[in-house]
């Protein structure tokens, strides 16, 4: 396995790129540590290491200004965002839009695919350094609390990177691929102690196998907190609350309903219990500070600092609709119609995005008037420049990033009840949160498991647009997916997906560098997804025909 190497030169996965156009880059002043001088410097240096990587700059390329798209846990927020078809470019070049692909389908998302191989490069970086801090953790012979607490974040980082990659990889039946050959089949695990020989034949596991090894690591950081009795003083790493959440996650993902719901609940409970508390209404839409600082209701965030990163690799300069920095200024994302529609007139959540008719946003920006005016319908505004600074990167770009908040939790709680409890329940749960926190006229009127499913899932994509954290939800739950309708806000053809239950691309491939060095997964990869649903093909309203048999 690659991870255990210096990474080799992979130019060649930037090159067949198609991109349009170049905005020169400038570089960070300073790099983070490398994970050799993270692993000497000791555990505390290692954990404070990992919580900076998750926003590092350049992570995979080590430095190197070979894709601003390589931007460790920012990219997977961006790229779940446009798997889901929840977002579009809107500027007059969609070219700028580098995370497209993720969308349209329409590059190749093949084992040589830059698209496959940054997130299992990013996701096993994480890993490693998860691995050697609890190296260095047993390795103390007799740890303190703050030692076991530092541990107890590290498994949780861990079992954290894991479950995006059986999210990731691991395939689910769909009309357009052929993955009975895979089925069941998630990713090598890599461990603190597997050697450099085994992990070069290094099998996927099973799902039940990978779903058993996260959970070994969520019971042993809830065990080493437990031990502590750990309290987040900051929330720039995992804490007992994060833990309990992931269990929720993996068990869903397990479809062991009852197990989330008490897991879940726990969490909000303990979350709760230290200060969280649901997003307002303005924290949600201010011109200068919404989704800039954390807020007491993230549980778990990264951050940037105007010392690493430069002003086209940051999550601002990609998100940002009033950023004068970065590809956004040109790319101009916004979202889907349908999903801005289906939010009531009275949702707070439509101020992060501009109404067709101005006025009825009555929405705050740090640009002016004449800037909304001639800016395009469906605008993000949801993630603000720092201060208000929308000119300088450096300053503007220096935010806070969320990994897990509160909302979430209350989300997956109402799925869990609902599948787990009786739709009444999962029902109840949902309308008490969307009317309390985020428009009172909202009313879940569902009757069946699958509506209330959908019904939890439009909602946490509407709540987490940009985010990603919907992503696994959507792939469990298969709602299909329609961007060529009636009005769609979809800028050309190759945007036009219309595939039933998930887009094939949902399941990525295994990248060609892992099948050269582990010889355990040759004959053993996902099928390739790219142009299995066309858009330049589709017919408005219609799903695509499946291929598979």
């Amino acid at each position: 396995m690659k991870i255990f190497k210096t990474l080799y030169s992979v130019l060649a996965f930037g090159a067949a790129l198609s991109l349009t156009g170049c905005i020169e880059e400038v570089f960070p002043e300073e790099e983070h540590a490398t994970e050799d001088q993270m692993k000497d410097a000791g555990l505390v240096s290692a954990i404070n290491g990992m919580s900076s990587q998750f926003c590092q700059g350049y992570l995979v390329y080590e430095g190197q200004q070979v894709h601003e798209t390589d931007m460790a846990y920012p990219q997977l927020m961006i790229a779940f965002t446009e798997m889901l078809g929840d977002m579009y470019p809107g500027g007059s070049n969609s070219g700028y839009d580098w995370y497209r692909n993720y969308n349209t389908m329409n590059a190749s998302m093949g084992p040589s695919s830059y698209f496959s191989y940054l997130p299992w490069r990013t996701l096993y970086m994480f890993i490693k350094s998860a691995n050697d801090a609890i190296k260095t953790y047993k390795g103390i012979a007799e740890p303190k609390n703050e030692d076991k607490n530092y541990a107890a974040q590290a498994y949780g980082y861990r079992a954290f990177e894991y479950y995006l990659l059986m999210a990731l990889f691991e395939p689910v039946e769909n009309e357009y691929t052929d993955v009975k050959d895979v089925l069941g089949l998630t990713v090598p695990i890599v461990t603190d102690e597997t050697t450099e020989e085994q992990a070069n034949n290094n099998p996927r596991v099973s799902h039940d196998e990978m779903v058993k090894f996260i959970l070994s690591d969520l019971e042993e950081a809830e065990k080493l907190f437990t031990e502590t009795g750990y309290t987040a003083k900051n929330h720039t790493a995992p804490d007992l609350s994060v833990i309990k959440a992931l269990q929720a996650k993996v068990y869903l993902w397990d479809k062991k309903y009852a197990e989330a719901y008490t897991a879940a609940d726990k969490a909000i409970e303990l979350a709760e219990a230290n200060g969280a508390a649901m997003m307002t209404q303005s924290e949600l839409t201010s011109a200068n500070s919404a989704f800039t600082t954390a807020t007491s209701g993230w549980l778990w965030y990264t951050h940037y600092s105007a010392e690493n990163m430069g002003n086209l690799c940051n999550f601002i300069g990609w998100m940002s609709g009033e950023a004068d920095w970065g590809y956004s200024s040109l790319s101009r994302p916004m979202i889907d119609k349908s999903l801005y529609d289906k939010m009531g007139l009275n949702d707070y959540r439509r101020k992060q995005f501009l109404d067709p008719d101005r006025q009825r946003g009555d929405y705050e920006t740090c640009r002016d008037e004449e800037y909304l005016a001639a800016a395009p319908n469906y605008l993000a505004l949801k993630f603000r420049c720092a201060g208000g600074d929308y000119q300088t990167y450096s300053k503007g770009g220096a935010v806070d990033v969320p990994i897990m908040r509160l909302e979430e939790l209350y989300l997956l709680r109402a799925e869990a009840a609902g599948m787990s409890q009786g739709v009444a329940k999962g029902v109840e749960l949902l309308n008490k949160w969307v009317s309390t926190y985020r428009d009172p006229a909202y009313k879940c009127k569902a009757t069946t498991e699958r509506d209330m499913q959908l019904a939890v899932l439009t909602q946490m994509r509407i709540e987490f647009w940009g985010e990603g954290n919907a992503f696994p939800s959507a792939k469990r739950i298969k709602p299909g997916v329609m961007q060529y309708y009636e009005g769609t806000n979809a800028p050309s053809n190759i945007f036009y997906i219309n595939a039933k239950g998930i887009k094939p691309n949902w399941t990525l491939v295994i990248p060609q560098f892992e099948l050269d060095a582990n010889k355990a997964l040759v004959g053993h990869n996902n099928p390739d997804p790219t142009k299995t649903v066309d858009g330049t093909k589709a017919k408005k309203g219609e799903y695509a025909e499946g291929t598979v048999k």
